[in-house]
């Protein structure tokens, strides 16, 4: 099967959270009841958002972050709080529209700027810190560490991000997962396996003044997911 492009699965993810899972999504990120499997996804989420929050510094004012990917703006949402001038950007202008609804009146001392479109989208301009959460696990290796060396390029301090990481039970339920009717299929994940991720990353030209720090992972059912740290020399 033929690679798919950057472009190409960016394609698939905007018509997918704009249109197809909307509804399923807006729920899955409230506090809504939902069933047993989507609330271990649900808690997953929520760990390792704090996860991320936790590696960015108590106080963000006067820094500038971009939430690439933002989906319903749960993170910008506390890093405004915490001072930052966030750009939170998703391909999904539903999803967008649903993160500035929740934030009314909850930012605090910082701001958030919403925007619809690419992530990778040079003319966002340049940031202290920049956060894609689970924003990059639909994507091959290669392009991973294409966008990582993009955003670093444009990024002051710190670039944190998340990967599907490639254990057994991981490409088994991806496996699973092309068994279900197409139309009911989310863009398929690409399991990561870390050790490679990391050799594509030393090779890119724009990372030579940045190293890995700090990397976890969470499981909660069937949610599975390996934050990364990268951080400036």
């Amino acid at each position: 099967m033929a690679a798919v492009t950057y472009q190409q699965r960016r394609g698939q993810l905007e018509t997918y959270f704009d249109r197809t899972a909307v509804a399923a999504w807006a729920r899955l990120t409230s506090d809504a009841p939902v069933g047993r499997i989507r609330a271990t996804v649900r808690a997953g989420r929520d760990d390792m958002r704090a996860t991320l929050l936790d590696w960015l510094p108590a106080d963000l004012h006067g820094k500038r972050l971009l939430d690439a990917g933002c989906g319903t703006g749960a993170l910008a949402l506390e890093a405004a709080r915490r001072g930052a001038h966030v750009v939170a950007i998703d391909l999904s202008a539903t999803l967008v529209g649903l993160a500035r609804e929740r934030a009314a009146g909850r930012i605090g001392d910082g701001v958030v700027d919403y925007r619809v479109g690419d992530m990778f989208d040079p003319r966002l301009g340049e940031f202290d810190h920049v956060v894609a959460m689970d924003s990059l696990i639909h994507y091959p290796a290669p392009d991973i560490a294409r966008v990582v060396a993009g955003f670093a390029s444009r990024t002051g301090a710190s670039v944190l991000f998340t990967f599907a990481p490639k254990t057994a039970m991981l490409t088994a339920m991806h496996a699973v997962g092309r068994l279900f009717p197409r139309g009911d299929r989310a863009p398929a994940i690409e399991p990561v396996r870390q050790t490679h991720l990391h050799r594509l990353l030393s090779t890119e030209a724009g990372l030579g003044d940045w190293i890995p720090r700090r990397t976890a992972r969470i499981e909660s059912g069937f949610y599975k997911s390996q934050a990364q740290e990268l951080v400036r020399l």
